[in-house]
């Protein structure tokens, strides 16, 4: 059971739920019927969790040296997963979420494919870059909405620069957990929350446009609370476990934000499925670490 925990831990269980919200606010944007088929959210759905999966995975095997220094409790630097399986488990998680991503169309698996190739990319070098590295990261997981969107191929480019939005968010979220383990400065918590705030706006502008600001704007309330509060903390005190506080709510409130697009285009039954992945991750993030 310690074994299966270990590999477990590896691809941070708490953060692929949020991967799935991003693919059920990709199908709601894209307004996928599901009155014939159900193949896109199932096909998608899994080809997330082995992108997202594969990702962080490799991410602990280029940090094995480093997490020897700095975090030798994780799974491979403490000896429960070796680097070799480690590295077989991510490059086929990798491998996976194209698989299941072509299996509903090409076009969804180039995207998967480009994602797949983001994150091999920061997790060798993009992430040692200022700038690159929170670039990188914030445009595979707006990949990872546009593989959602992929659900119905036009709404790509009827509502593909929406993709721009998590770029803008993730990219928030690892500028500042780049300070996580020895602490950082006010500015990037600053850059962060000017970030976090365009997010919000830009959400309900679309959902006011789309006829369905009312109802978004107590989501974009809750996600602005959730983020808001532990970054502020951690502006007044820039210390390492704070910020590391700031980054685990943002990527857990992911699930909020993405809520929030379903509610913006119309899709209540979605956005209330988004909404209950909430508890799930936040009770994952209790077992297994989030960062």
């Amino acid at each position: 059971m310690s074994k299966l925990k270990a590999y477990l831990q590896l691809t941070r269980p708490a953060n692929l739920v949020t991967a799935l919200a991003d693919i059920l606010a990709g199908v709601a944007i894209a307004q996928f019927t599901y009155y014939s088929s159900y193949i896109a959210p199932g096909t998608l759905l899994l080809a997330t969790l082995g992108l997202y999966g594969g990702g962080v995975v490799m991410n602990d095997v280029f940090d094995a040296d480093l997490d020897a220094v700095e975090r030798p409790e994780r799974p491979i630097p403490s000896g429960r997963v070796s680097l070799q399986s480690a590295t077989t488990m991510g490059l086929l998680l990798l491998v996976a979420g194209i698989i299941f991503a072509a299996a509903y169309g090409p076009l969804s698996a180039y995207i998967a494919a480009l994602v797949a190739l983001g994150a091999l990319v920061y997790d060798k070098w993009a992430k040692h870059y200022t700038v690159f590295g929170p670039l990188l990261m914030g445009l595979c997981r707006g990949g990872n909405l546009l593989l959602g969107m992929s659900s119905v191929p036009q709404a790509l480019y009827d509502w593909g620069y929406l993709a721009l939005i998590p770029v803008a968010y993730i990219g928030a979220i690892t500028l500042i957990s780049q300070d996580e383990v020895h602490g950082g400065k006010r500015r990037t918590l600053y850059i962060a929350a000017a970030l976090y705030l365009l997010v919000h706006v830009v959400q309900l502008v679309v959902a006011f446009m789309q006829g369905n600001g009312l109802l978004t704007v107590p989501l974009v309330a809750a996600h602005a609370w959730m983020v808001g509060r532990p970054l502020l903390n951690a502006i007044n005190n820039p210390i390492g476990p704070n910020i590391g506080k700031a980054v685990k709510a943002g990527v857990i409130s992911l699930i909020i934000m993405n809520a929030a697009w379903c509610m913006a285009f119309g899709n209540w039954h979605l956005a209330l499925i988004v909404v209950v992945l909430l508890p799930i991750s936040i009770k994952l993030a209790r077992i297994f670490a989030v960062t």
